[in-house]
């Protein structure tokens, strides 16, 4: 009896130490958001769809609102950054640096989207040169307010983002930036966006325009995915399928 007691209590041991190693995320997210203004229905839906992604695929996501938790020690939990439609100005100088040692040291990934472009002078703050140059040396420069459907095109359909994404697909609703200049000379464009595709046609443009690039001159995996502004994002199952796979991507280390 003694002997099958001890031999059962092994067992659920074992089964105990298994099924909580089962359990332990895979790695540790933090996604930076904005809960206002014109992108927060977008950050609802991100939100919804991102809790179901970790909670199916195993990996944790914790959320903020603003930068003031963001130092080294603060980062240091999370192997992948989210900056999802958070714009690249009024950080708290503490959360500069550490987020600058974060991309730079390549401790973690980074996946940026839409607003994390939006680079200049606003709202009385100055640019952001170090956010510039990671994003290529690029300034915003303007946008389709009135908001258009564009195809992308995909440039490098080898690129672990892109794996199982069609060549190309259509953007719904987006108000595409442009810039003072193509980032393609500092940046690995990975797609663009076709300018003669919108529907309706627009004046906004810029003529050589990527929409999803990864910059390799720093050490973290990082890709940025300009389409961000809309919440029928997450119907669109190519949007969902490149978001799926750069997390994947930038969370494990290069």
């Amino acid at each position: 009896m003694r002997k099958n007691l001890l031999t059962l209590l092994v067992v659920l041991c074992t089964f105990s130490l298994s099924f909580a190693q089962q359990k332990a995320p895979r790695f540790h997210v933090i996604a930076l958001y904005e809960n206002g203004g014109h992108h927060v229905e977008y950050s609802k839906a991100a939100k919804i769809w991102l809790d179901k992604l970790a909670a199916d695929s195993n990996f944790s996501i914790d959320y903020i609102q603003n930068t003031d938790k963001i130092n080294d020690e603060f980062l240091s939990h999370y192997q992948l950054f989210l900056q999802l439609d958070y714009a690249p100005y009024a950080w708290k100088p503490e959360a500069v640096k550490a987020f600058e040692k974060y991309i730079d040291e390549g401790r973690g990934g980074w996946i940026g989207f839409h607003h994390a472009t939006l680079l200049g002078e606003f709202d009385g703050y100055p640019m952001w040169q170090w956010f510039s140059d990671f994003m290529g040396g690029i300034r915003w420069k303007n946008y389709i307010a009135t908001f258009v459907q564009g195809k992308v095109n995909v440039e490098d359909q080898q690129h672990p983002v892109m794996k199982g994404v069609p060549s190309s697909f259509w953007i719904k609703t987006e108000e595409f930036y442009t810039y003072d200049k193509s980032p393609r000379p500092n940046v690995h464009v990975i797609a663009s966006v076709d300018e003669n595709s919108y529907i309706p046609k627009s004046d906004v443009k810029m003529g050589d325009h990527p929409v999803i690039w990864s910059n390799e001159h720093v050490k973290a995996r990082n890709v940025y995915i300009f389409m961000g502004h809309s919440p029928d994002l997450f119907e669109n199952d190519a949007y969902k399928k490149l978001f799926t796979n750069a997390i994947f991507w930038a969370s494990a280390k290069p």
